[in-house]
């Protein structure tokens, strides 16, 4: 039987922790984008005018056309991130490299507008470790952020990675 580790703490995530990506920076939004996200996500229902409606947007506090809080400007990249290989998975292959996933939360701040550049850097923000049934089990956070053109933040992603 494997000795269990102390901690599943790495000296990587130490130096990591609080350390955010580069900035990854996704093609000004079209209107017609922000139109047919709204179509496809309210499907078969009409998207409330706010997503479509020029004409009526302009008269709400935003003053134009916004896109759904899912909208997503880094859904189709035309160059892809290779897939990082060594990840935590289910089957694993000893303690500390089995993981699943444990969840997000998203909270959302200034809405996306046709024009806006949307920027994203992500960064492990923190974790925690305990005994569960299935071991010494870690918590990580991750988090990404959203930003605008102006630096106004708009979205913020919190994803838990469990690795027992």
């Amino acid at each position: 039987m494997a000795t269990q580790p102390e901690t599943l703490v790495t000296e990587e995530m130490v130096q990591r922790k609080g350390v955010f990506s580069e900035p990854r920076v996704a093609p000004p939004i079209a209107l017609s984008d922000i139109r047919k996200w709204g179509i496809a996500v309210y499907w078969p229902e009409t998207p409330p005018k706010l997503h479509w409606d020029e004409d009526y947007a302009r008269t709400t506090r935003h003053g134009g056309v916004i896109a759904p809080l899912d909208f997503n400007p880094f859904a189709w990249p035309i160059d892809r991130e290779p897939p990082t290989s060594g990840r935590a998975t289910a089957a694993g292959a000893g303690v500390g490299t089995r993981g699943m996933n444990g969840g997000q939360t998203e909270e959302y701040y200034a809405p996306m507008k046709s024009g806006d550049v949307i920027s994203s850097t992500t960064g492990l923000t923190e974790w925690t470790e305990r005994q569960t049934r299935l071991g010494l089990t870690l918590f990580t956070t991750t988090e990404t952020r959203w930003t605008n053109q102006d630096g106004e933040l708009v979205k913020v992603k919190k994803s838990i990675g469990i690795r027992y």
